[in-house]
């Protein structure tokens, strides 16, 4: 019976111990569990307009300003392929613009216009906008400058040896695995970094492999963005989530102020945790049509517009300054356009001022052909608008 008792009580002090951590990993345990069922299917609509739910977050300051006008203009005829791509992609938002006015506006699963969706990747583009800002305004002046000149921390790690220029077009050479389908990728352990609370500055300071020289190759790499933002934070002494709200979102108008996805240090996830309206979206996606001017300001410098969106990857890669650039743009307008996993787009055909904005929950998103197939149903959209 003594031997009983001791065991009972062993039992009871272990389940009181693991109870004692759950209870103090609580919300750290409820974000891991948020980014394994994150893809859900049953989920996935409601996890993209819901982040905030799930993961640290912070609002972005953009004042009390007057929201901007979209005026409405007679509907776009869209191609009749467009219900099936609905469907077949899992679009939640699509707003479409002609020369500033509201042509098209839909919504999708449940959703609703006033839903804060989550970026993904076209948040890079956004980050680069506020770059080019600084850049003109001499804060880095060089683009061949070291990274590790503004983050010192980067010194040692694959980053070390890689300049501004080279993560601006993800010709890093950093060995970085991207397939959102491994469990096991860097893109998957940075997301568990994310959701656990941990540091994504100290995520990228730990990478110290290499696929490639620095600059020699184009390579999909989204930690380089984080990096960019850390040589913004070096050069600036600012938040780059900060300047963004301040620099470009806040005069845009918005019609709902945004968030950002953070880390445990409340370092923005400027590489892809951007949450807007689509409507938002699009507004952005005007700015740059009209060359980096809005109303009667230019956010943008007009140059950073040009140079950001033509080809600038080595190699000939469809990539420039944090913008995908199709080889064959000059045939459709000098079309580009910002792209986030599970279909989120900001298209833009700068030659007919048309911006299309996409919000999607895609589940099957990395099927072959589904890229090239959007971009022909995005450019058909504007090319019949």
């Amino acid at each position: 019976m003594r031997v009983l008792r001791i065991v009972v009580r062993v039992v009871l002090l272990v389940a009181l111990v693991i109870g004692g951590v759950a209870l103090w990993k609580r919300e750290e345990i409820v974000r891991l569990w948020a980014v394994n069922s994150l893809f859900a299917p049953e989920k996935i609509v409601g996890n993209f307009s819901g982040m905030d739910r799930l993961f640290l977050t912070r609002p972005l300051a953009i004042g009390a300003g007057p929201v901007s006008a979209l005026p409405p203009a007679p509907q776009a005829v869209l191609p009749p392929e467009v219900g099936a791509w609905v469907e077949a992609r899992g679009v939640t938002g699509l707003v479409v613009l002609k020369d500033g006015q509201l042509v098209h506006e839909s919504y999708y699963r449940g959703t609703r216009p006033e839903d804060l969706r989550i970026s993904w990747s076209v948040a890079k583009s956004f980050l680069s906008a506020l770059f080019g800002i600084l850049h003109a305004e001499g804060m880095v002046p060089d683009l061949e400058a070291q990274v590790v000149e503004f983050a010192p921390v980067l010194q040692g790690s694959a980053y070390d040896g890689v300049s501004v220029r080279d993560v601006l077009t993800m010709s890093s050479g950093v060995a970085f695995n991207e397939d959102y389908l491994d469990f096991n990728s860097d893109i998957n352990r940075m997301g568990r970094v994310l959701a656990l609370g941990g540091s994504m500055d100290g995520f990228a300071a730990g990478l110290k492999a290499r696929d490639a020289e620095p600059g020699a190759r184009w390579q999909y790499v989204s930690i380089d963005t984080h990096v960019l933002g850390m040589v913004i934070a070096g050069a600036t002494g600012r938040d780059p989530a900060d300047l963004l709200a301040e620099r470009v979102l806040a005069p845009l108008g918005l019609e709902r102020a945004p968030y950002y996805l953070t880390d445990g240090e409340g370092t923005a996830f400027v590489l892809g945790g951007l949450n807007l309206t689509t409507r938002d979206y699009a507004r952005f996606g005007l700015m740059f049509a009209q060359g980096g001017r809005w109303v009667d300001a230019q956010l943008v410098p007009e140059g950073w517009v040009a140079a950001s969106t033509m080809l600038q990857a080595p190699g000939g890669a469809a990539y420039g300054y944090q913008w995908w650039v199709p080889a064959d743009s000059a045939e459709h307008g000098g079309d580009y356009f910002a792209r986030g996993i599970y279909g989120q787009y900001i298209y833009i055909n700068p030659a007919r001022t048309v911006v299309v904005a996409v919000n999607a929950a895609d589940t099957r998103f990395e099927e072959p052909g589904v890229d090239a197939g959007n971009l022909a149903l995005l450019r058909a959209i504007a090319e019949g608008t």
